[in-house]
């Protein structure tokens, strides 16, 4: 947020706050927001189950964005996606619950990089912060994209809108050639691929982030004379 206002933008944020919510009702609270503000068509920018509920908007409203940016996405099920999926909800199932060290550790190897990894002093400071949300009870599910329960692929063909796909090139979660497989779907999407990123590549590498997205806004045509608003 700092770099897209610092660079002119208008800025709207809103984080759903239900783990293990689905696709559909994801896109489903995006709409509301964005008709609920009167916006006029604006860029919209997700990250994992973000990103899967643009892509699933702009094929019922794409009136209602001039763009998107798609981070960490995927456009069919895979069998590590759905091997986790069923390893947490079986967890979820018993109703055990892993000690908050051992929950910090397991998110942290899922979320970030081998470079990150090397890194003793960040490894410190990212285990911090996945021990507080473990305690919290609000760091189950939540830096996972949920997988399809079937392939879309065909579907993102009719997508018109123009996109931007952003994979992280360590994503265990999303891994970078599904989103390149979304990229490829959609009639001149772009693709980019950060290094040495994992699923939360854009808190790992910011300003590489940061500036291709950026990058890719100038190239909107704005529909708001006074400024231009990212979701």
């Amino acid at each position: 947020m700092p770099a897209l206002t610092a660079a002119g933008h208008q800025v709207i944020t809103f984080d759903h706050g239900i783990a293990g919510s689905c696709v559909g009702e994801v896109a489903a609270v995006v709409r509301q927001l964005l008709t609920a503000l009167g916006l006029p068509p604006c860029p919209l920018v997700g990250h994992s189950l973000g990103a899967l509920a643009i892509q699933e908007l702009l094929l019922t409203d794409p009136h209602l964005a001039s763009g998107g940016v798609l981070a960490a996405t995927r456009g069919r099920p895979d069998a590590v996606g759905d091997a986790l999926a069923r390893a947490e909800a079986a967890y979820a199932e018993a109703g055990s619950r892993l000690p908050p060290e051992y929950e910090a550790f397991v998110r942290m190897v899922q979320n970030l990089s081998p470079r990150t990894l090397a890194d003793e002093g960040a490894v410190a400071d990212w285990l911090d912060l996945f021990e507080i949300a473990a305690l919290s009870g609000t760091s189950a599910g939540v830096h996972r994209p949920r997988p399809h329960a079937r392939d879309r692929l065909a579907a993102y063909a009719r997508i018109t809108t123009p996109l931007l796909v952003v994979g992280f090139a360590d994503d265990m979660l999303a891994p970078a050639h599904l989103s390149r497989e979304v990229a490829a779907a959609i009639p001149g999407a772009r693709y980019t691929e950060l290094a040495d990123t994992g699923h939360l590549g854009f808190l790992e590498r910011p300003d590489a982030f940061n500036s291709v997205l950026l990058d890719f806004l100038a190239t909107l045509t704005t529909t708001d004379p006074g400024a231009s608003r990212v979701h």
